[in-house]
């Protein structure tokens, strides 16, 4: 069975997401604690392999009797950035499975750092009947983990996190990095300056952040040996005005085009507004900055929620963690600007998931140089889920943090 995700994941401080908007960035001791957690990883993924294996804990639910609870960090109607894609996914799931509006509980704008806040939203879905709970950013983990002891007949879904238990906790989140990848490409295709910026929700103390800025740093130095990623971190997955600080900072250095790992828009409209190029994170933000985004990375959470759902209309829910990929349709980038990206970005796109999809292209293949000197992975192998997910605390060897 395709190794779907690892059950204990390291994240030091993260999603951190929705691919973004995953959390707020952990302090030393959940960071020791992550370390632990990778030691655990291969035998956590056997877990895994048994939870599919074995029968649901929770009997089929009639689908008219269903509710399902989802939190999220953010609010949806802002049409853009990360609790918007993890709501479009809702909404999808919603109507493939044919369910009512009154059957979706949101609890909007809960910010992860406020576990208060985070329980008694958790807590009111329950009160509404909510037989699964959607918890989309990486801070809801913890009050995940205690509410789902304190409730077993109740299934907790995480976003982004590590943790889950064997009978209804489960986390779900996938390898953006591969996208990320491919957004490199379209950025180094473009650069004019060889300076491209990138704005960081968190810096190297987090893997997703990290992972998916090397990632991105990779697929810039295939088609653009000359070019350097400037990192600019922000310390906060959801801050418009640092977000959009950081995007000025890096324009400012001479960058023209502006990568992201964070929830707003607001990178490519300081791009826009500057005159230079982006690429979008989340959702596709050529809606809010068209003449600047030359593409997007983007989730499809509609992918693993359908699943999910359907799983407890059925019966046969079980909490295996889901680590889904571009393979199954959960990550992406999206359609290029044509207007302005390069000439034969497409081609260049389309052999690179060429190798991806059809090839096992891992990104993370073979020996890498890191920007310190150092070196990482092994010449024929790649590094594994656990690592990826929670072990990345270098930079590729063309980034530059400032």
């Amino acid at each position: 069975m395709k190794k779907k995700i690892l059950g204990v994941l390291l994240s030091l401080a993260m999603v951190g997401t929705l691919m973004a908007g995953c959390g707020q960035q952990q302090g030393a001791e959940d960071q020791n604690a992550s370390k632990t957690d990778s030691a655990q990883t291969e035998e956590s993924a056997d877990a895994g392999e048994d939870k599919e294996a074995g029968k649901s804990n929770f009997a089929p639910v009639a689908k008219e009797d269903l509710k399902v609870g989802v939190i999220h960090i953010g609010d949806p109607a802002d049409g853009s950035g990360y609790s918007y894609a993890h709501d479009q996914g809702i909404v999808e799931m919603q109507k493939e499975l044919g369910l009512e509006d009154s059957q979706i509980i949101r609890k909007n704008n809960i910010p992860d750092a406020d576990p208060t806040m985070t329980e008694q939203a958790m807590r009111e879905c329950i009160e509404e009947g909510c037989q699964i709970i959607f918890a989309t950013s990486f801070n809801y983990m913890d009050t995940c983990e205690a509410l789902a002891e304190e409730y077993p007949d109740v299934i907790f879904s995480h976003g982004t996190g590590y943790k889950s238990n064997d009978t209804n906790f489960n986390n779900y989140f996938g390898r953006i990095y591969q996208a990320r990848y491919l957004s490199g490409i379209v950025a180094g295709m473009k650069t004019e300056t060889n300076k491209i910026g990138y704005v960081a929700a968190m810096g190297s103390e987090n893997s997703e952040v990290t992972g998916g800025a090397d990632a991105f740093a990779i697929g810039v130095a295939e088609v653009n040996p000359d070019a350097q990623v400037y990192v600019k971190v922000t310390n906060s997955w959801l801050s418009p005005t640092e977000e959009t600080n950081a995007a000025k900072a890096l324009i400012a250095e001479g960058c023209d085009v502006i990568g992201q790992h964070c929830d707003t828009p607001n990178p490519q409209t300081e791009a826009e507004s500057a005159g230079v190029w982006g690429v979008g994170y989340n959702s596709d933000m050529m809606n809010d900055a068209p003449k600047a985004t030359l593409t997007s990375v983007v989730w499809n959470w509609g992918v693993y929620y359908t699943q999910a759902v359907q799983k407890v209309i059925d019966g046969t829910w079980t909490s295996e963690n889901y680590f889904g990929g571009m393979d199954d349709g959960l990550v992406d980038i999206t359609p290029l600007n044509e207007d302005i990206v390069a000439p034969g970005t497409q081609e260049k796109v389309e052999e690179a998931r060429k190798k991806i999809v059809e090839d096992g292209f891992n990104v993370f293949d073979g020996v890498l140089e890191t920007n310190d000197g150092k070196t990482v992975g092994e010449e024929g192998k790649t590094l594994d889920d656990a690592t990826i997910t929670g072990g990345i605390n270098w930079y590729y060897k063309n980034i530059v943090v400032k």
